[in-house]
């Protein structure tokens, strides 16, 4: 099954009906995104995976941001986080990098959201491929995904 297929499929669970939408040129990083989709930089979502001590853990951060690792350990009372190999992203989401969506894993990550996800109406997350995404309400992301939402990023 399809990326893209096993990603829908998996949303019906949360009642949930993505609008996947596919654009040739890619959307593997968050500058392809936004000039694919047309809406500004932050209004992408970043899923990336990072290890917590030893454990998965799933940041979805606005487009214009970068993660605070900090602030995330300070958040999770972490000893160590690091950015996930690709192995680790695709065992833990079921999805490649550049491709991951926030949701609709094979089991449920740990998941801490950006708080500046929040300023916006509408944002666009990857639906399993690097050249799908779909649109959802940032409350609608927070609930689906059980985020803690909280200031982890500083602006690129």
């Amino acid at each position: 099954m399809k990326a893209n297929d096993r990603f829908r499929e998996s949303s019906a669970v949360f009642d949930f009906k993505p609008e996947i939408q596919f654009f040739p040129d890619g959307t593997r990083t968050a500058v392809d995104a936004a000039k694919a989709v047309g809406c500004e930089l932050g209004q992408i979502v970043k899923s990336l995976v990072f290890v917590s001590d030893e454990a998965p853990v799933l940041i979805l951060v606005s487009g214009s941001n970068r993660v605070n690792e900090n602030q995330v350990k300070k958040l999770l009372s972490a000893k160590t986080l690091a950015i996930a190999t690709p192995e680790i992203v695709k065992t833990a989401t079921g999805f490649s990098i550049g491709g991951t969506p926030p949701f609709g894993h094979p089991q449920q990550i740990l998941t801490i959201m950006d708080s500046d996800l929040n300023t916006y109406d509408q944002v666009w997350a990857a639906a399993g491929t690097p050249n799908s995404c779909f649109p959802i309400s940032p409350n609608k992301l927070c609930e689906i995904t059980n985020a803690t939402v909280a200031g982890i990023s500083e602006s690129l």
